[in-house]
């Protein structure tokens, strides 16, 4: 009698280890794949000074950015906008937001250089009317973007070209950058390069073609996760110190400090999905 309460039990056992709970289907052992990138990037940040090309253009802002990648196609292709509100009231006008709507192509590399083309279109919400130039809808803008690593640096020129509104004209902008691992999660990138406008801001200055401003930038992009990257930043952006001697020193917008050098910095928080 004992042998067969003690057979009986061991098959009980063996059966709720093969089976699992009464009702449920066994869970497969194979590892779920949390961080498959499907494509889609959002992103978040705030910072002190909005700097275009340059240019500051509001204070204190706050910014998100939405984009999906199509690799499906002959080339990749990105879609996506970029929307910024200045917090305090200290923009063109008074008040300042823009909205960045863009399409960009990964056309390859080659000769070592990584080339994308792509088109924005800039609107102006709350300074609709308030910009120089008689811009009141936006603008369309062309670009080419060029990296070609070194080795030991990183060299990264773009070429973009405005088409109406208070930019109306081509800026160019050659620089440098180089990563440093300091740990598996943590890396350190900085950053500089020179920027010239041909006419670029004819609309917010007489002195259209010359030198625009330099920059020198470093950044800590922190990898909470395989998803998540968190990165602080702080830059610096100059114009060469007197007045009329390069372009961005000469541009003064409606509501904005006049231009000078800037030391500016922000954080951001990027997920992938």
């Amino acid at each position: 009698m004992k042998k067969t309460i003690l057979v009986a039990t061991i098959g009980a056992l063996t059966l709720g280890v093969n089976a699992g709970d009464w009702g449920k289907a066994p869970v497969g052992k194979a590892p779920i794949e949390e961080c498959v990138d499907l494509g889609g990037k959002i992103s978040a940040g705030y910072m002190t000074d909005y700097i275009f090309y340059g240019v500051r253009f509001a204070g204190d802002s706050a910014w998100t950015d939405v984009n999906y990648t199509f690799d499906g196609l002959a080339v990749p292709i990105t879609v996506g906008a970029w929307y910024l509100n200045g917090i305090n009231e200290d923009g063109i006008g008074g008040a300042y937001d823009e909205l960045d709507l863009y399409v960009s192509a990964a056309l390859g590399t080659f000769a070592g250089i990584d080339t994308s083309l792509g088109y924005t279109h800039f609107i102006f919400p709350e300074a609709r009317g308030n910009l120089p130039g008689g811009t009141t809808s936006g603008y369309g803008e062309l670009g080419l973007n060029l990296k070609k690593s070194l080795g030991f640096v990183d060299v990264l020129f773009e070429s973009n070209y405005a088409m109406g509104g208070f930019a109306n004209g081509w800026y160019h902008q050659l620089g440098v950058e180089k990563s440093f691992g300091l740990t598996d999660s943590i890396s350190l990138v900085l950053g500089a390069g020179v920027g010239y406008s041909d006419n670029y801001f004819s609309a917010l200055t007489a002195n259209d073609s010359d030198w625009n401003h330099y920059y020198v930038t470093a950044s800590l992009p922190i990898q909470l996760n395989c998803r998540t990257t968190l990165t602080p930043y702080i830059g610096y952006n100059g114009n060469g110190g007197a007045a009329g001697s390069w372009v961005t020193s000469g541009v003064n917008p409606t509501g904005v400090d006049p231009q000078g050098d800037i030391l500016h910095g922000g954080v951001s928080l990027s997920v992938s999905f």
